[in-house]
């Protein structure tokens, strides 16, 4: 293969950060829940929809990206994802703001899981690990920065204007568009697949093995925490401090920063620690942030509660990743897409989620996100150091 270019990497850092879109699922459901007057459990159809996708399209992307490439198929996403931003511009109703989302989740999970290979196309395994660690960090940046562009666009602009909150697609379709436009001129040669390409029914009858069967639940249940707190936080704050939307909003990003924090330090942590011990303080972390969150009302408190979770969860997908390759070394690709598919915890957990809070109140929803984290408990004894 020949050496690719340097500058390659911006567009496919670029990449990285549309990735991170994926997460103003939260806070828009908040302002769509408000704008159209709905309540928790159709609000929560939104991050629903969203993460639904990943269980349709893990699978079979990997198998497109075997007949088009990684190139392509990671362009196809950024087009899917810029058509996604294009719609709240166009008309803002709940059926187009539940079409926009559809879009959003599928073209995202299309890029989850054909983004990694092509960076390995990219650096030719030189370096991937820290250039995968990199892509993370710059996809959390796109996390984090999406509630105070809402907040920023609500209090800025006014509805009639046709934007308010929803300025936030505006300035994510120009980040997609010159995404997808640098990345096309840049030129990448691909290697092409050693073996034949595994079917959807062999890639499931995978789940027959107890491993990977508790690692796919355990990424359910990870996904389902970390979309349920960036949907339920805000409404906790409302809920208990009777702060405005607006105000409220900064829980989303506080939640983002720290699971950022705990991602760059814990790739340097693993280093001189065992997995299944960090594992372990990665869930008491998680436990003693839940248990703030369902007792406590003060400000502090709970923003204290909220950066917690976000260290307690920022490494938890990928110590259940790499726990299940390793222990498959055979069928690392179909594992991998497995785990991908798994990330459809992000619409099992926000249903559920819904229905209990307009049953009991956020510590219904609480409650929901305690289940998932009890789940992870029981997995920690099939971690190999």
């Amino acid at each position: 293969m020949k050496k690719q270019s340097k500058f390659v990497l911006i567009p496919v850092m670029f990449s990285f950060f549309v990735m991170g879109f994926v997460d103003l699922v939260g806070i828009a459901s908040n302002y769509v829940k408000a704008d159209f007057a709905l309540n928790d459990a159709t609000a929560n159809l939104f991050p629903s929809m969203v993460f639904f996708w990943f269980l349709i399209f893990g699978i079979p992307t990997g198998m497109l990206m075997n007949k088009i490439g990684r190139k392509k198929t990671v362009m196809l996403s950024l087009l899917l994802t810029v058509v996604s931003l294009l719609l709240p511009l166009l008309g803002y109703s709940f059926g187009i703001m539940l079409t926009a989302f559809s879009l959003l989740g599928i073209g995202n999970a299309i890029l989850q899981t054909s983004l990694n290979p092509l960076v390995a196309s990219v650096t030719g395994g030189k370096n991937l690990s820290s250039t995968l660690t990199f892509g993370q960090f710059v996809k959390a940046i796109a996390s984090f920065i999406a509630p105070y562009l809402a907040m920023w666009g609500a209090t800025r602009f006014i509805p009639t204007a046709g934007y308010d909150w929803r300025v936030l697609f505006l300035i994510f379709l120009v980040i997609a568009t010159a995404t997808a436009l640098l990345l096309g001129m840049m030129p990448i040669e691909e290697s092409q697949p050693e073996n034949k390409p595994s079917s959807v029914k062999q890639c499931f009858t995978l789940l027959g093995t107890p491993i990977v069967l508790l690692s796919f639940i355990g990424i359910i249940c990870h996904v389902g925490i970390d979309v349920g707190v960036n949907t339920t936080a805000p409404k906790v704050l409302m809920e208990r401090l009777g702060m405005t939307l607006n105000e409220a909003a900064f829980a989303t990003s506080l939640y983002f920063i720290f699971r950022t924090i705990g991602s760059l330090t814990g790739s340097a942590i693993l280093r001189v620690m065992k997995g299944r011990t960090f594992f372990g303080i990665s869930l008491i972390l998680l436990a003693v942030g839940m248990c703030l969150l369902c007792f406590e009302a003060s400000k502090g408190m709970l923003y204290l509660a909220i950066a917690i979770v976000g260290l307690g969860n920022s490494n938890i997908f990928a110590l259940i990743y790499a726990n299940a390759l390793t222990q498959i070394p055979d069928k690392q690709n179909e594992v991998s897409g497995l785990m991908i598919t798994g990330i459809f915890g992000g619409t099992v957990f926000p249903l559920v989620m819904g229905f209990m809070s307009d049953r009991f109140g956020q510590i219904g929803a609480i409650a929901v996100m305690i289940i998932g984290v009890l789940y992870l408990f029981s997995y920690l004894r099939s971690v190999k150091n």
